[in-house]
């Protein structure tokens, strides 16, 4: 934002290029972290095992909504801060996707702090419910004060979602390994690039109503609570 502001947004692609350092040093990151396995390398389930245990599955939803949650708001914040809220593209910027990761991180800090004292489930419908919140203030709510409040808050509350829903899924699916992981974190992604997709075509298709757009996506955290619901009383069954 402060580069658009300063060099103007026809220099983007200069901005791309300084972006490009960060995954460039995160080479050298990676390929020297040591790396700490869960399992044992050779008590890991294996993908079959993963296909036809129901949890795997339930984690899978868990983890596309999570990720579609996430980015069906924070991705098209910015553009619906401009154009349903009639913000400039610098406040646009700050006010949406800017403050959007501020109260995620927020929301990770604290359950970093606390989470020993606070029930993972419990706090997880509690941020599925203040996301389904969020995204309604933000296509139904014609004044911009609410529709912005929605958009921050619901970076708090899907901050919890993707890490916790890796956390069930270990302490659900012992043994899991790596092979789990693989497949929650593909799962996470597809939800990320499906949310906004599914955002930007419902709007396209309704003449580019970007708060009907994002209400389409409120599709995503309800189908995550029911998932939550489904993985507690499977795991109190058990």
């Amino acid at each position: 934002t402060i580069f658009f502001a300063v060099f103007g947004i026809d220099s983007w692609k200069w901005l791309a290029v300084l972006l490009a350092l960060i995954p460039t040093v995160n080479i050298y990151n990676f390929a020297t972290c040591p790396i700490e396995y869960l399992v044992d390398e050779d008590e890991g389930m294996g993908i079959s095992a993963l296909f036809k245990t129901p949890l795997f599955w339930i984690a899978i939803i868990l983890m596309v909504c999570s990720g579609a949650s996430e980015l069906s708001m924070a991705q098209w914040a910015s553009a619906y801060a401009e154009a349903a809220l009639g913000l400039s593209k610098t406040m646009g910027d700050l006010l949406g996707p800017c403050l959007f990761a501020v109260s995620m991180g927020i929301s990770r800090i604290l359950y970093g702090k606390y989470g020993e004292k606070v029930d993972l489930s419990k706090f997880m419908l509690g941020s599925g419910v203040l996301c389904v919140v969020c995204y309604v203030l933000a296509s139904l709510f014609l004044n911009p004060v609410v529709g912005l409040t929605g958009c921050i808050l619901c970076g708090f509350s899907v901050g919890i979602m993707w890490p916790g829903t890796f956390s069930i899924a270990s302490a659900s699916i012992r043994g899991g390994g790596t092979a789990m992981f693989a497949l929650l974190a593909l799962a996470g992604d597809l939800g990320c690039s499906g949310g906004p997709t599914l955002a930007g075509f419902v709007s396209s298709n309704l003449g580019n109503n970007l708060r009907m757009g994002i209400l389409a996506a409120i599709v995503f955290p309800i189908l995550l609570l029911a998932g939550i619901q489904i993985c507690k009383k499977s795991r109190q069954d058990t």
